[in-house]
Parts: C-alpha cells; structure tokens; sequence
C-alpha cells in the first residue's frame, strides 16, 4: 500500500464503523454484562456491528493480515500485519449518553504498533499517528498535533477513567501521584490519550488495560512527541499498567511516585 491508499483505506475503515455505531447512541439499547461476576463490564450490539464491519473490509482487502479485536475470536496472530480494534472504548460512557468514547484501530507489524487511529463519528473528530508524526481532522479542522511542554507534576493534568478501576495496591500508587499533580480528572477513556496529544492534558496513568486498548493509541501519543510505558519505564503494554506524558521529565517524576511501593 502506498501512502494515499493507506489513508484511503483506514478512513473507511473508520467511516463503515462509525455507521454501524451512531443508529444505536442514545438510544435504548440492549446492554450485556461480559464480567460473569466481576466488575461491570458492558458490551452492546454497537460493539459488535462495528468490529464485525471492520473485519469484513479488512479480510476483503488484506485476506493475509490477522486481527486482534475485543469482541470476537482472534484471526492470524502470527501473520506480519496484525489489525488491532476496539470498536467502542469507553462503553460506559457510551451507553450513558456521554461521547467520551471512540472506536480504536491500531494496525501493528512483527509485534509493533505502527499506526493508530482513535475515531470518534458522533463528534466527528479522527486523531491519527503513526510514531513520528500525529494529526487531528474534525470540526476544528486539520492540524498536526503536539503535546505541550510540563516540567513536573505540580504543573501537570492528569487524567485516568477512573481509580475505582484499580486494585487496592495500584489505586495507593496512583494516589500517591494525584495528590501531586495541579488537577486530576477522571472519565477520559481513550480520549484522554488524544487530548495528551493534542497538548490539553499532561499525563494519564491507567490499569488493567488490554492491548486493543492500548495499541491503537501509542502511535498517537508517540507521534506528537509523547512518551508511552509501562509503570516500570518499559514498552511492554501487555500487562496492563500504562503511564503517558507529554514531557520526559514529567514522566520520570510520575515513574519514580509509582514504583516507590
């Protein structure tokens, strides 16, 4: 695929989800409870509609390529090209009627993320990034994105979905790093991920995240010259524990709050 025909192909990609998603928010649909006793964990047929669309375009253009997604069985995890797609990342707040949500399409080769895509068809806002570069295209137009400069958590916004997502060991750690920044906000979802991109936001520390939700958007973050690890400084995302920051210095200051326990 050449650089026009990529674009091409994960804007319809995008486009064919958004419209198996919008006939179903705010609405009054159906909602199932994956958790089987755990924590609540929502899916809807919007969930379903929209990966079931992506999957049928991509094995009829690229029958090589695997694809890792949240709601069904995982294809080809061995091929070079492996699709990674989390249809609505934040259901909560879409069966609640919030937009705080958005559909995830991360596209990784021999294991790593190589591009990424955060869409979200209500608002119509698309932020992209493929490690080096990251852009936005919405109703506020088209513009390259840049996270902003922070020299420390006292400076910093700091965002996560929400500490009661966390166990007891983990949610200490992390508020031991809230308590230092200048303003904590919960709910973002994957959006809090964008607005770190985008220079709105300073860092996000999240847990128990799985790699559909996470992959798509490290290229983003990356793109706009933001940092992505786990909460020992490494790049393996697989176990969950994520810290994003748009400044260096900032992120080795949350790192070393984290890992004092």
């Amino acid at each position: 695929m050449g650089a026009v025909d990529f674009e091409s192909f994960v804007d319809e990609l995008a486009t064919v989800s958004g419209q198996a998603i919008l006939p179903f928010f705010r609405t009054a649909l159906g909602v199932e409870d994956k958790s089987r006793g755990a924590a609540f964990d929502p899916v809807t047929a919007a969930d379903r509609a929209a990966e079931q669309a992506m999957r049928t375009l991509i094995r009829r253009s690229f029958p090589s390529h695997g694809v890792r997604g949240e709601e069904f069985p995982d294809e080809g995890l061995d091929a070079d090209y492996v699709w990674v797609l989390d249809p609505i990342d934040g259901t909560k707040s879409f069966i609640s009627g919030m937009p705080a949500w958005g559909t995830l399409i991360g596209l990784c080769r021999q294991g790593e993320p190589v591009f990424g895509m955060m869409h979200q068809p209500f608002i119509r806002e698309r932020f992209t990034g493929d490690g080096a570069q990251a852009r936005y295209r919405g109703p506020a137009g088209d513009r390259r994105l840049t996270v902003r400069p922070c020299a420390g958590l006292g400076e910093a916004v700091m965002m996560t979905t929400s500490p009661l997502l966390m166990d007891d060991d983990n949610r200490a750690l992390y508020t031991e790093v809230e308590k230092r920044v200048r303003l904590p906000r919960y709910g973002g979802d994957c959006y809090a991920y964008c607005m770190l991109a985008a220079g709105h936001v300073d860092l996000v520390i999240e847990t128990n995240l799985n790699d559909f939700d996470i992959l798509p958007l490290s290229p983003i973050v990356q793109g706009a010259g933001g940092i992505v690890t786990n909460w020992e400084g490494g790049s393996d995302l697989s176990g969950g524990r994520v810290v994003a920051s748009g400044d260096r210095r900032l992120h080795e200051e949350a790192l070393s709050v984290l890992n004092r326990g």
